[in-house]
């Protein structure tokens, strides 16, 4: 009598639509493990549990309530409200971690990829600030030198002017005497004697 009684509770409460779908995931709500029944209202008994965030699949809807399958294979009822079409957190916990262990280690591979490129340059700093410090000296040795010519360049042409003055002193010294000397020469050659000439004699 119970059971006709309870046939006909269900199926008046269960006079609303039926829907039936395809075999869908869907996942136990994260907030808590629900209470499941052995027909799709509050009137059927309680047959167990399913774990917040179980992986479930869903066979149909009717009024408040869809009909799933377990993974262990058990059909039954779960009030529609405590199933969620997203991926439960319990779930998607390892895809997470595995997710954050790969940026963890891209991350730390990108910390010690620019940790060696910091060290690659400060070396190379260091390379070019010492070929600076070298190409610094080697001017500073260029300019002192060239500091050195330029005064013993002047010395030179200080010299060479002192000796061209001196040599044109002696030309005009020269010069002078050989025109004082021509002079004289020229005023005496006339009142010297004349040699006369003496006359061969053949007979």
């Amino acid at each position: 009598m119970k059971t006709i009684g309870k046939l006909c509770v269900g199926l008046l409460l269960g006079a609303g639509i039926s829907t039936a779908h395809a075999e869908e995931a869907r996942w136990v709500s994260d907030s808590l493990s629900t209470y499941v029944r052995s027909g799709p209202t509050d009137s059927y008994r309680i047959v167990g549990t399913v774990d917040a965030g179980q992986r479930v699949t869903l066979l149909e809807s009717q009024g408040n309530y869809s009909r799933i399958r377990t993974e262990s294979g058990d059909t039954v009822w779960i009030p529609s409200d405590d199933l969620q079409a997203q991926e439960s957190v319990q779930e998607r916990v390892p895809d997470m971690q595995e997710r954050v262990q790969t940026l963890t280690q891209r991350l730390e591979g990108i910390d010690d990829e620019w940790n060696q490129r910091v060290a690659d340059m400060k070396s190379s700093l260091q390379s070019s600030q010492s070929r600076v410090n070298e190409l610094q000296t080697t001017n500073d040795d260029l300019n002192a030198q060239l500091t050195q010519a330029q005064s013993k360049m002047r010395e030179y042409q200080a010299r060479l002017d002192t000796e061209r003055e001196d040599l044109l002193m002696r030309y005009f010294v020269y010069g002078g005497s050989v025109a004082g000397g021509g002079l004289v020469l020229g005023l005496l050659v006339p009142h010297l004697p004349r040699r006369r000439k003496k006359r061969d004699r053949w007979f």
